[in-house]
């Protein structure tokens, strides 16, 4: 997500990258659910990308040490460790996200945002597997690079929805943001107070936005929001909870690596630790379990 990772031009790839994630892990618990949801597709920007910006620049950037093998972070994503947790295998992912990306249908230093990357997957998919699970997590790049509108934002990730919705998507997972005033990055800015509450707008009219799309939807399509925002803040204020001890600072900076990343929420000034994602996945997982519903029947077969 930081911009000064982005300045030079990345050579787009001509094919969508498909993510490589963690082997399955199978509980009892998950059974049911795990048989209903047959595949993950992830769209978004730098807190979900396994790697396509990685790939697309060579594998020169994000520099690996000290990210890991094109996340940004020290260890896998959020979407990987949720795979893992629905047992499903590389061949049933695919992701779309990439490092930098807003919500636009257009490009930023190469890099597709979230309107293209949704495009990119209709141009490919005649219609969708009503089995998986869709995954849409952006938009705090349009307000981190300083040309802040959340009218035109809230937009492009309804539009987005919207478009898998009339393939025939049935299940979707929308992402809200962080407090991006408290971020490492920008507590101390001058815009602090800014950011802060164009994250809160956003969250508002995020909510209202998949409330009003809920009421019209059939009872077999279901959307849901995994609320970040709200997660962030209880993690700040009991970091133990969640075995963290700090909460404030970045891990890794520009001269050395923290002693223990483990207890870290922040891996640079805006990114997450691979900790923090495991926590993050913990959450979609929740929210999977209480917010859709799962028949008994089993899904249709792979497609």
């Amino acid at each position: 997500m930081r911009r000064r990772f982005l300045t030079a031009g990345l050579a787009l790839l001509s094919s969508i990258l498909v993510a490589q994630l963690a082997a399955p892990i199978q509980s009892s618990n998950m059974i049911q659910i795990s048989h209903q949801i047959n595949r993950l597709y992830v769209f978004g920007d730098s807190l979900s990308d396994v790697g396509n910006v990685y790939h697309a620049s060579g594998k020169i950037y994000p520099p690996n040490p000290p990210y890991f093998e094109g996340r940004y972070c020290n260890g896998l994503v959020w979407v990987e460790y949720l795979s893992a947790k629905l047992a499903l295998t590389p061949e049933q992912n695919a992701n779309f996200a990439y490092g930098g990306a807003t919500t636009g249908n257009g490009s930023v230093n190469g890099v597709p945002g979230l309107l293209a990357q949704v495009q990119a997957f209709t141009k490919v998919h005649q219609e969708v597997n009503s089995n998986a699970l869709y995954v849409l997590w952006a938009g705090a790049n349009d307000y981190l690079y300083g040309g802040a509108n959340p009218t035109l934002t809230l937009g492009n990730i309804s539009k987005a929805v919207e478009s898998l919705l009339k393939m025939g998507a049935k299940k979707i997972m929308v992402v809200n943001l962080p407090d991006l005033g408290k971020l490492p990055a920008t507590r101390t800015s001058a815009n602090s107070n800014t950011i802060s509450s164009f994250a809160i707008a956003h969250n508002q009219s995020l909510a209202k936005s998949v409330e009003e799309l809920k009421q019209k939807l059939g009872s077999d399509t279901q959307i849901a929001i995994l609320d970040i925002y709200s997660l962030y803040q209880e993690a700040t204020k009991h970091p133990g909870m969640f075995g963290l001890t700090n909460v404030t600072n970045a891990c890794s900076n520009n001269l050395a690596i923290c002693d223990r990343p483990d207890k870290y929420l922040f891996w640079d000034g805006i990114h997450p630790t691979t900790v923090a994602h495991r926590i993050i996945a913990e959450a979609a997982l929740k929210v999977i379990k209480t917010e859709f519903s799962f028949s008994a029947t089993s899904p249709q077969p792979l497609s």
